[in-house]
């Protein structure tokens, strides 16, 4: 099974991931927990070129090609290989990132993105997808405190608006694929959640 997490900056993705995956992997799943972009040696090295707060200079087209060229890497190297072989898979972030970010954040034409998205991936796409939402400023208070703040977090808070916006459109337009967790709770709330979400699709998997 194909799971990939998405949201704004500053949703606690990574802390939450990491805590489902050992709950996950107590109840006897064998789980692989990786993220976009990066998650191969290929795909990390195309990562630091995208986040790295030096490259002012990208062009948000030149952005676009990079996030695709690191997940086709990903999904070849990691992702198809693992899921083929029955683990579950919980993804950071995968090919809805691209559609809300460059799609509804930058702007550029969805469907043009959507055939980019089904060459990198060859078509491969994740069986439930999790949005944790978060306020945009909330999110971004938090993720300053982090040690991870890159150059796409530094976009402006209009750009951020307009992501989260995206992100919900994504989800009325595929709500069968999409689960939406209040993420602005204490982290074990959100836990609780995503627990409870796995442990039910797994039993009617």
């Amino acid at each position: 099974m194909f799971i990939t997490f998405e949201g704004p900056e500053g949703s606690g993705k990574t802390t939450q991931i990491r805590r489902l995956a050992e709950f996950l992997r107590e109840g006897g799943h064998e789980v692989l927990c990786t993220r976009e972009p990066g998650g191969t040696p290929i795909s990390d090295q195309i990562r630091a070129v995208i986040t790295n707060l030096e490259n002012t200079a990208m062009h948000p087209r030149t952005e676009i090609l990079l996030f695709q060229a690191s997940r086709a890497q990903h999904v070849e190297e990691l992702i198809r290989p693992a899921s083929e072989a029955g683990k579950l898979v919980l993804c950071d972030r995968y090919a809805d990132s691209t559609l809300a970010y460059q799609g509804y954040g930058h702007r550029y034409d969805l469907e043009m993105l959507r055939k980019l998205i089904n060459f990198a991936t060859g078509g491969l796409q994740p069986d439930l997808t999790i949005l944790l939402d978060v306020d945009v400023e909330a999110g971004l208070r938090r993720k300053q405190k982090g040690s991870e703040w890159n150059r796409l977090d530094a976009y402006a808070l209009e750009f951020h608006r307009r992501v989260r916006e995206g992100y919900f459109e994504l989800v009325r337009n595929n709500p069968e694929r999409w689960v939406v967790v209040d993420a602005g709770r204490p982290p074990d709330a959100v836990q609780s959640d995503l627990r409870q979400i796995l442990t039910e699709r797994l039993a009617g998997k």
